[in-house]
């Protein structure tokens, strides 16, 4: 195996993608200028053969699901990828999904219950961009800066915050604020 090219940034990821026509693309899910999930689906909109590994320190139990919904084939905890990088790699060359067993098993029992792996009145059930959203409010953005990295308008923004509300059954947007901050906490 080789390393073609590297990178932090999504727009240059998108170029190097273009230029160097990898077999395999690995990718975090926090980018420099962006949204990993966000370039997944790029990626995937591309090159609908491209084979995608995300591999990332957030929660497994989170993000795996919408890593494959975004178009991965592939999810890996940075606290597997010194024992199961290679494995994962040679899975997802092969064509095949790789996840962590605990995941396997936790998607398999969301199946096997005639459920989705997601549980609408958690952050699970918040959309990608949602998602997004919350995780900059805990990393102390306010609306305006939120607006501004995503390239959205400040109208949006404060929609998906009611959004969140919502879905997490918050009523107000201080407990938003703690929430996320203390989410954003645990991710590290």
């Amino acid at each position: 195996m080789d390393v073609c090219a590297e990178t932090g940034d999504m727009r240059e990821a998108l170029e190097l993608v273009r230029t160097t026509a990898p077999d395999l693309v690995t990718i975090d899910l926090s980018l420099a200028d962006g949204n990993g999930l966000e370039l997944v689906k790029r990626l995937r909109a591309y090159d609908g053969a491209i084979r995608i590994l995300v591999c990332s320190m957030h929660d497994e139990a989170l993000f795996a699901y919408r890593a494959l919904k975004a178009g991965a084939m592939g999810y890996i905890g940075k606290e597997q990828a010194t024992t199961h990088v290679i494995d994962a790699i040679r899975q997802v060359l092969k064509g095949k999904i790789w996840l962590s067993e605990n995941m396997t098993e936790r998607a398999l029992q969301g199946v096997a219950h005639g459920g989705s792996v997601a549980n609408p009145a958690t952050i699970d059930g918040l959309s990608d961009r949602e998602l997004e959203v919350f995780g900059l409010i805990g990393r102390g953005m306010g609306p305006s800066e939120i607006a501004e990295q995503l390239h959205l308008s400040v109208k949006t923004i404060e929609t998906h915050r009611e959004n969140i509300k919502k879905k997490l059954s918050l009523r107000s947007g201080s407990e938003l604020i703690r929430l996320a901050m203390q989410w954003t906490l645990d991710q590290r």
